[in-house]
């Protein structure tokens, strides 16, 4: 590969890495670029760690054959088990002890099983790269780039080519590290700030007072008995316990494309925000009911592992609120408040008082018609701790849950069929 032909790649890598192009885009390009210009790679490797509430880390791959392979792969923590035999077992391992940052092996080198299947598949010859990090540029486990490249042609990697891999591979890695560094930011912000608070603030909106004033239906809901729960299991229980029951939450609402914007102990505060209110409150209808679905399963499980189970209570409100950045210059909370807010949490509160798990307001019930009305009865009409007027609550019609079909009157209408 000439000079002219690395500067070309260079430049595009560059151009690549600053334009946001996705890693399995860029190890796809690079490798067939280096082949037009004269570098025979039959497969490219780049994989990096992460950070991610389930992954260690994220690969990209590339190969000169038809494969039925992904091109990228995510694999979880390489500490223990078979995972971590097969970790020790590469040569990336290998380099990280010996403090080496490249190494060629041939196919009949039979210290890596990494490379020894590479070899069954016809690759000859490997050269693999750690580039690593200093302590700044460190985030969790991501503090290298590891890269591997394969020649089936018989005399392999002569100097001319690693040559030019010495001078193409860092900028392959930064342009990778700096997509991955993008997808960090995202994965953070959805799962500690809520999807779509996320999206706001990655957008700029991260300036102190700045919020919008929409029209949102509020979903807060928490445990029946956590707290005796707590006090009567071991302390290392307790956590998996809530665990279990936020999950069986936050999955029924974001599958009904609401935003779930704080976890407090076992309580959770949600929107459902949409153009259509009635889209809208139907949505989170949906969510509790599915929610509903998701404690019978998780209970079945749990009792048969001899563990605590519970239930949920869960309100649903519609009111005006400020959405958006609420703290100090230090600290900053993307959220909603406004006393609609603390409306929701006062009903989820009654819930126990007056024996129902589920209440919504009238404000919420209004928007419904005829069709969602008739599945709700009062509750009676009560005075929120807290607030200036009592409101009317309401509760599903205690027959709904117990008609035992996916075709009573109330799925038909939470599916849109009436």
């Amino acid at each position: 590969m000439d000079l002219n032909a690395r500067l070309e790649i260079m430049n595009w890598l560059a151009g690549a890495g600053l334009s946001g192009i996705a890693e399995t885009d860029l190890v796809r390009e690079f490798c067939e670029r280096t082949r037009s210009a004269g570098l025979e790679l039959s497969r490219g490797l780049v994989f990096i760690d992460t950070l991610h509430p389930i992954f260690e880390g994220q690969g990209f791959r590339w190969t000169d054959v038809e494969s039925n392979e992904s091109d990228t792969f995510e694999y979880g923590s390489t500490s223990e088990g078979e995972a971590a035999e097969t970790w020790q077992r590469s040569p990336f391992y290998t380099m990280l002890q010996t403090g080496e940052n490249e190494m060629l092996i041939g196919h009949d080198d039979d210290r890596f099983g990494m490379t020894l299947k590479l070899a069954g598949d016809g690759h000859k010859h490997f050269a693999t790269f750690v580039h690593r990090f200093n302590d700044s540029s460190i985030i969790g486990e991501m503090d290298c780039v590891y890269s591997l490249f394969c020649m089936r042609r018989p005399d392999g990697f002569d100097d001319t080519a690693m040559s030019a891999l010495r001078d193409l591979v860092p900028l392959l890695g930064l342009a990778v590290k700096s997509s991955a560094n993008a997808r960090i930011a995202r994965t953070l912000g959805h799962v500690y700030l809520g999807r779509d608070a996320a999206e706001r603030v990655l957008s700029g909106r991260i300036s102190r007072g700045v919020a919008d004033r929409i029209n949102a239906v509020l979903w807060f809901s928490d445990l029946r008995g956590s707290t005796a729960i707590g006090e009567s299991i071991d302390p290392a229980e307790f956590i998996p316990f809530l665990n279990d029951y936020a999950g069986a939450a936050i999955d029924a609402i974001h599958d009904e494309g609401g935003d779930v914007l704080k976890l407090m102990g076992d309580g959770v505060l949600a929107i459902f925000n949409n153009d259509d209110m009635a889209t809208a409150r139907r949505a989170a209808l949906r969510a509790e009911n599915q929610f509903r679905k998701n404690i019978e399963t998780l209970n079945e499980r749990r009792a048969s592992e001899g563990r605590p189970t519970t239930t949920a209570y869960v309100a649903l409100h519609v009111g005006e609120v400020f959405y958006g950045n609420i703290g100090s210059e230090q600290r900053l909370d993307f959220t909603v408040v406004g006393p609609a807010v603390n409306e929701v949490s006062r009903m989820a509160s009654m819930c126990r008082s007056v024996e129902c798990e589920f209440l919504v307001s009238s404000a919420f019930l209004d928007g419904l018609g005829t069709p969602g009305k008739r599945h709700f009865v009062s509750t009676g009409r009560y005075a929120l701790r807290g607030l200036g007027r009592a409101q009317d609550l309401y509760t599903l019609d205690p027959g709904i849950r117990t008609e035992g079909h996916a075709a009573s009157p109330f799925e038909q209408y939470l599916r849109g069929r009436e």
